[in-house]
């Protein structure tokens, strides 16, 4: 009895430790956002009253909307069937075109959209009149983020079509061909995970200030954004704005709860056995030439910055780059380590259906779909303070940015990963003695080392890439790669930028690169 006490004594600190940072990191600021248009006094509800009794204000709000969910069906119109060719047919080289395909998805979309302007801009190589009136629009913008988050669908969907059990694939084979198979059996089996692709692209393309403040075209974050720390600051009407993205949010999280939050697990992992990939007989020569062609487009803006660097830009790098990308490799290894922990401990209980994991897993989720203008306000009003300004006024806040906005990214990780793991290990060292902190070091860690892994390098390349968290309340002098070349984009040389986008390119390659390698190793040890 004493050992169960002290093992159970264990697990409730640990996850109450854990629950701690989570909560502290990313739902304390929301709730806080929630609570500045009360405590704003009589002038800040006045101005907030105004801005939220503005018909541009709704009208903003609508076209925004509108951005996130034509994003959203494009997104799923290229990706879907993207998916499906790429993860059960024998269209050629498809494991190196989906690498080609997904590697925009771990940029920031901005450096997308930089690229986007050097090729179709008015001096673009391939420019025109009429490609840079497309590119500065509404359309513009749409195309630019679709491209950017097609590979979020690709790879769920795909992930999910792998997971499926190959015994219903074979049944189905006897009796339908290729494409009955797919479109009957297979992708209505896999559409947890489109809607759920659907949720997080929809969550990502709302919250995009970059891409939309770069091509020139009003958002609704944008303008919370600029109420906070732009030329048109106004602290109260940016609380006001704040009112209708967090109910938003809140109808996201529900939308996921409903969807994939309790399907998800088993869906997704890798199978012991995999199936031959479907015929496609003479659609295969067209079917890799599509496939190769979206390849192609979604790398083709990499391709134009490093052309535009490649004229002096990267000459100037050592003296416009600063101590940026010292600053995104720090908080990035020390926020993506904090969460990798977090995936652990949460992500072992929702996998192992522990009382309170599923609330935490929520709150991590909010945090997550909450446009980032939302999450900054919360954490400008949580840290900026006189008692809390050595964790403002350092690279500490944008590490605690992180954690907030990407902490999910661990739990559900870690928690795909045990939920497809035996359990009998766990339950046979408790029979002997074992408390819950040994086995989850000794037993859970070893076990599901390289979704470990694969949490800690997901969550890095995630902070990486992060620009709309970080870029409201980064400190003076220490920002990441990513804000640093935002904010030069407006005055900064256009090859030296280009350039410093070039560095960003490189960084990620180089990294998603090594924790391939290392990850394909430890899987064949």
């Amino acid at each position: 009895m004493g050992r169960a006490l002290t093992s159970r004594t264990q697990q409730q600190l640990l996850v109450g430790i854990a629950a701690l940072v989570l909560l502290g990191a990313g739902f304390l600021p929301l709730v806080l956002a929630a609570l500045e248009l009360p405590l704003a006094g009589v002038q800040g509800l006045a101005h907030a009253r105004a801005a939220l009794a503005a018909p541009a204000t709704w009208t903003l709000l609508v076209r925004s909307l509108a951005l996130a969910a034509s994003v959203t069906g494009l997104a799923l119109a290229l990706g879907v069937p993207l998916a499906a060719l790429l993860a059960k047919t024998d269209v050629g080289g498809r494991q190196a075109a989906f690498l080609v395909h997904a590697f925009p998805m771990f940029l920031p979309p901005f450096l997308l959209a930089l690229g986007w302007f050097h090729l179709l801009g008015r001096r673009g190589l391939l420019g025109t009149e009429a490609t840079s009136r497309l590119l500065f629009s509404f359309a513009g913008v749409v195309l630019v983020l679709a491209l950017a988050f097609t590979p979020v669908v690709t790879s769920l969907v795909a992930l999910a079509l792998r997971g499926i059990d190959p015994s219903l694939e074979e049944a189905a084979r006897i009796v339908a061909g290729p494409r009955r198979v797919v479109t009957r059996i297979l992708l209505p089996l896999a559409w947890p995970a489109a809607a759920l692709s659907a949720l997080v692209v929809f969550a990502l393309a709302f919250s995009e200030l970059g891409v939309p403040m770069f091509l020139r075209v009003r958002s609704y974050p944008a303008a919370v954004f600029a109420r906070l720390g732009g030329v048109e600051y106004a602290p109260g009407e940016a609380f006001g704005l704040v009112v209708p993205l967090l109910g938003m949010a809140l109808g996201l999280l529900g939308c996921e709860r409903w969807l994939a939050a309790r399907r998800s697990f088993p869906v997704l992992g890798p199978r012991q056995r995999g199936t031959v990939p479907l015929p496609l007989g003479a659609w295969k020569g067209p079917a890799g030439a599509i496939v190769w062609a979206l390849a192609a487009v979604s790398v083709l803006p990499i391709a134009g910055l490093a052309l535009r660097a490649s004229a002096g830009g990267f000459a100037g790098v050592p003296a416009w780059i600063g101590a940026s990308l010292t600053n995104s490799i720090v908080c990035a290894g020390v926020a993506a380590t904090i969460i990798a922990a977090l995936g652990l401990i949460v992500g072992h209980a929702l996998a192992r259906g522990r009382r309170g994991a599923h609330l935490l897993d929520a709150a991590g989720v909010l945090a997550f779909v909450t446009p980032a203008a939302v999450l900054g306000v919360g954490l400008i009003s949580l840290w900026n303070r006189p008692a809390t300004r050595v964790v403002y006024g350092s690279l500490a806040i944008i590490i605690i940015g992180d954690v907030a906005r990407y902490g999910v990214v661990g739990v559900r990780t870690m928690a795909g990963a045990v939920a497809q793991g035996p359990v009998e290990h766990e339950q046979l060292a408790a029979v002997v003695g074992a408390g819950f902190a040994r086995r989850l070091f000794r037993i859970v860690v070893p076990l599901h080392r390289l979704g470990l892994a694969s949490a800690w390098l997901l969550a890095f390349i995630f902070c990486l890439r992060d620009l709309e968290t970080a870029v409201l309340f980064y400190p003076p002098g220490r920002e990441p790669l990513p804000v640093r070349i935002f904010t030069l984009e407006a005055n900064g040389p256009e090859s030296v930028v280009a350039a410093l986008a070039v560095v960003q390119v490189a960084l990620t390659a180089i990294i998603v690169a090594a924790g391939a390698t290392l990850l394909r190793r430890a899987q064949r040890a």
